[in-house]
């Protein structure tokens, strides 16, 4: 990671924060770094799970929302990260019907970029709220029976400690 001064990352954080509320981002390229994308997985991303196929089995998944207006901070990330996933677009007005703006959504959901990407990358790194649901993900994922062994092992991973002391999981996102 990029060793700035406290004040260099909170003034990075405070323009970025910025450019995101107004959507100031159609022609700019910030500066992508670590720090960036956990601070804003601490504000807009989740840990979660979606059912597919015949059976209905729950598969553990990532995903960062944002609104369509914004959707050059996700492929930013997307690419940074170098993952495959397309980022979607949909417009959900809600059933209530009020006037709520298109939605760009990346997910990942893919076994092998959860187990070489995304918890390498976010193992240790979260805050607080957002920490205790990656944590919480995680262990949901060995509980949960409709949840398929393989995985599962993503949790056995975690438990056993893989991801403090083998390098090569992490290595990708060192400077």
């Amino acid at each position: 990671m990029q060793n700035l001064t406290k004040k260099q990352n909170s003034n990075q954080q405070n323009l970025i924060e910025e450019q995101i509320k107004t959507g100031d981002n159609t022609n700019k390229e910030i500066k992508i770094d670590p720090n960036y994308i956990i601070w804003l997985i601490n504000s807009y991303g989740s840990f979660g799970f979606t059912s597919s196929g015949l059976y209905r089995n729950k598969i553990p998944t990532f995903q960062l929302k944002m609104t369509v207006s914004k959707i050059k901070f996700l492929e930013q990330i997307r690419d940074y990260l170098g993952l495959k996933n397309k980022i979607y677009k949909y417009h959900y007005p809600g059933k209530d019907k009020s006037k709520r703006e298109p939605q760009a959504i990346l997910i990942v959901r893919d076994f092998k970029q959860l187990k070489d990407i995304i918890i390498p990358f976010f193992y240790k790194k979260l805050t607080d709220e957002k920490r205790s649901q990656f944590i919480k993900w995680l262990e949901k994922i060995d509980q949960d029976p409709e949840i398929s062994d393989r995985f599962k092992s993503l949790y056995r991973l975690y438990k056993l400690g893989v991801y403090d002391t083998n390098p090569k999981f992490t290595e990708k996102f060192k400077d």
